[in-house]
């Protein structure tokens, strides 16, 4: 056995298969010795997004107890609820969300209009201010396949977005992905399944997975082995940045949307107290690296709700 673990700690990553040559990751049941997270897709942990308007505010309530009506709430905008942010596998990029000048790969519609957008096989994003994103893959006919509950549904689009607004996110992670026909395969042979037979902890990582077919989006589909390989790099300004470091996809991708269901402004009052008071400008420097901060873990290993089945 010792000589095993010695031969497994001086594993490179390149030498750990990934994926099918094929492209889709064929599914060989639990793996020996890895203990899996069963837990509700994260976003149902919140309250259900209110009923929104056409503009993706929410409806408001006709009186406010005092018999003055309430405000009405701002229209989503991402630039002000999400976090800008970068993900790198080592020295490389996969995975961008910027908010540079003139684009508009962010820009969000309603459930209605955003059919006239999606093709089969792309990725769609649901958001709302304080709610986890909810993802999906688009499988033609107005339905998608999605990770909702502890299950994989296929449902209407308007029923899954929950009245949220919505957008294709297919450039958001930069791998390369498979063939259209093969998304929509990969998201229709897993609808039913539920409960114990999950191999991702959200709907994102299940999206994700059916377009790209990478085991790094399942559950414990990594090795956690030696430096951690993985960095979120979240931006703070136009000249900073701060980088959180994670040895799995999987738990980076946990605190990259914990970040998205708290909103920028949380997420930059976190870090302003985490970071040293007397920390010097680096505007012209690397950007600060760390760990989570603390009281803040990139992936808890139990969420509300929580299983937990360790395979021997």
């Amino acid at each position: 056995m010792g000589n095993q673990v010695e031969k497994l700690t001086h594993l490179s990553y390149k030498e750990v298969p990934t994926a099918d040559p094929t492209g889709v990751d064929r599914d060989d049941g639990p793996r020996i010795g890895v203990s899996y997270i069963f837990s509700n897709d994260d976003e149902d942990m919140e309250p259900q997004p209110p009923p929104q308007g056409p503009d993706g505010g929410g409806g408001g309530l006709p009186d406010g107890g005092d018999g003055l009506p309430l405000p009405s709430p701002q229209p989503y905008d991402p630039r002000l609820h999400e976090v800008e942010c970068s993900v790198f596998y080592r020295d490389e990029c996969i995975y961008q969300k910027s908010f540079a000048p003139g684009s508009a790969a962010l820009s969000t519609y309603t459930p209605e209009n955003l059919l006239n957008k999606c093709r089969p096989g792309d990725l769609v994003e649901f958001v709302s201010q304080a709610q986890y994103p909810h993802w999906a893959v688009y499988v033609g006919n107005f339905q998608v396949v999605h990770l909702h509950r502890l299950e994989v549904s296929n449902s209407f689009l308007t029923d899954a977005s929950q009245g949220r607004r919505g957008r294709v996110v297919n450039e958001l992670y930069r791998y390369k992905p498979l063939s259209p026909s093969a998304v929509v395969r990969n998201a229709l042979a897993h609808v039913g399944a539920k409960e114990r037979e999950l191999s991702w902890r959200n709907s994102e990582s299940f999206a994700a997975w059916c377009r790209y077919g990478k085991r790094e989006f399942k559950i414990g589909g990594e090795l956690r082995i030696g430096k951690q390989p993985y960095r979120l790099q979240i931006q703070l300004s136009a000249q900073r940045s701060h980088t959180l470091e994670f040895q799995s996809l999987e738990d980076l991708i946990m605190e990259k949307r914990r970040n998205d269901q708290i909103g920028r402004t949380a997420v930059l009052q976190e870090l302003a107290t985490h970071l040293h008071p007397a920390e010097p400008d680096v505007s012209d420097s690397d950007a600060a690296r760390t760990t989570p901060p603390p009281g803040r873990p990139p992936a808890p290993a139990r969420e509300e709700g929580a299983r937990e089945a360790v395979v021997r």
